[in-house]
């Protein structure tokens, strides 16, 4: 399952875009999530060794970024 913000966020696919544009707070935590998520996909991808408490770490801290983006920009919060 892919995990990118407008995959999760289909409906606000072009208010991420606008505000990945016109607001720094969003774009940076938006790279860190994608940064995040891409590292993710990429050691299910691979198999690569890692514990898997390092693992749930990771994508827990990925599940607070999406939900810290959720909560004070898409859906009209902040």
């Amino acid at each position: 399952m892919r995990h990118a913000l407008t995959d999760e966020f289909p409906e606000y696919a072009e208010k991420i875009q606008e505000l990945k544009q016109n607001n720094p707070d969003f774009a940076q935590l938006a790279r860190e999530y994608h940064k995040l998520n891409h590292e993710i996909e990429g050691l299910e991808s691979r198999n690569m060794p890692i514990s898997d408490a390092n693992f749930e770490e990771l994508k827990l801290r990925r599940h607070q970024l999406k939900d810290q983006l959720y909560k004070g920009w898409l859906n009209g919060q902040s």
